[in-house]
């Protein structure tokens, strides 16, 4: 039995399809753990087997293999499915509903009842930012729009556990922000979230924890913190905007790299980098800031499953098309 403060498990979790006369493994022995009122992220290219995860763990679809729990309990038993919420990836409204109908709509759909619909509907809009468009039509909304709508109506029945597939993909970076910015402060009244991914500097800003999967399999898990180690870069920036003397510093092993309005640097070893300390103050240069970098997210990925790929293939024969991870890539 799951520990009270886990929330959504999987346990050696397989799914395969089959396609013309052949077996395709989605999920491979997938084991993950989500505790309570933490976001965690689910990253991976495109048919890493992200979707497939997310709809067993929604009891959409039956696991071949392996067993999964959201909140203890089988998420395919309608009684599991209370007080969750879901937004799917490309999910559509009709047009001619205005927000406000296609909330009320989606409402009675859940089974919410109208007192609670009228106090919930002009509260959520107000939350996802449409309270001004409520009686617009939805034919008429933005990308960004449509989708802080489907996050008002994931958050009708005021959920515990929200499930989110690709929440920010296509949306501009305001767009991107304001449903940022809703997750966090959700996550704050206790709610355990549940993001999939391939938009990894959204994650790195939202989430406590990730998982990444590749292949169908979890080769990688952790906190974004300890994830994303420190690196031997530090950003360097001068008083008076002044730059560093770029040949002094690469004659002690610096390797510099301008970058808007300061400098980063990359040295060996902590004994450079008190060399290029030294050597600025022998200069009478003064050191306005000087902080480590940490390594994005984004290159931890690119690294991890490079890694995987090159141990699944060593004669590095071609397996496809790469992967999309940056942040016009698909799902």
């Amino acid at each position: 039995m799951d520990a009270p403060s886990t929330v959504i498990s999987a346990r050696r979790l397989a799914k395969e399809f089959r396609h013309w006369g052949k077996r395709l493994r989605a999920l491979d022995a997938v084991d993950l753990e989500v505790r309570s009122g933490e976001v965690f992220g689910l990253l991976g290219a495109n048919g890493a087997g992200k979707t497939t995860l997310m709809k067993i763990l929604l009891g959409l679809t039956k696991p071949t293999e392996g067993e999964a729990r959201v909140r203890g309990r089988d998420p395919r038993a309608a009684s599991s499915r209370t007080r969750i919420g879901y937004l799917p990836e490309g999910h559509r409204f009709p047009g001619y509903l205005t927000g406000a109908a296609a909330l009320r709509l989606f409402g009675r759909l859940a089974g919410l009842p109208e007192p609670t619909l009228d106090r919930r509907t002009p509260d959520l809009l107000e939350l996802v930012g449409l309270a001004d468009r409520a009686r617009d039509r939805v034919g008429h909304y933005s990308k960004g729009m449509t989708q802080r709508l489907g996050l008002a109506c994931a958050l009708l029945d005021e959920p515990n556990v929200l499930f989110l597939d690709e929440p920010t993909d296509g949306v501009d970076p305001v767009g991107r922000r304001q449903i940022r910015d809703i997750l966090l402060a959700t996550r704050t009244s206790g709610t355990t979230i549940f993001i999939n991914s391939h938009l990894l500097s959204e994650v790195e800003r939202t989430c406590d924890r990730v998982a990444i999967l590749h292949r169908g399999r979890v080769i990688r898990e952790g906190t974004v913190e300890g994830l994303t180690r420190p690196t031997r870069r530090f950003r360097l920036r001068l008083a008076a905007g002044e730059l560093p003397p770029t040949e002094r510093l690469r004659e002690i092993g610096a390797a510099v790299v301008n970058s808007n309005g300061s400098v980063e640097v990359e040295v060996p070893d902590l004994e450079a980098l008190n060399r290029l300390v030294d050597t600025l103050r022998a200069e009478r240069l003064l050191i306005a800031e000087i902080s480590p970098l940490r390594a994005a997210l984004e290159d931890v990925f690119v690294e991890v499953v490079g890694e995987e790929d090159r141990a699944a293939d060593p004669e590095g024969h071609a397996s496809g098309p790469r992967p999309e991870v940056g942040p016009e890539g698909g799902t």
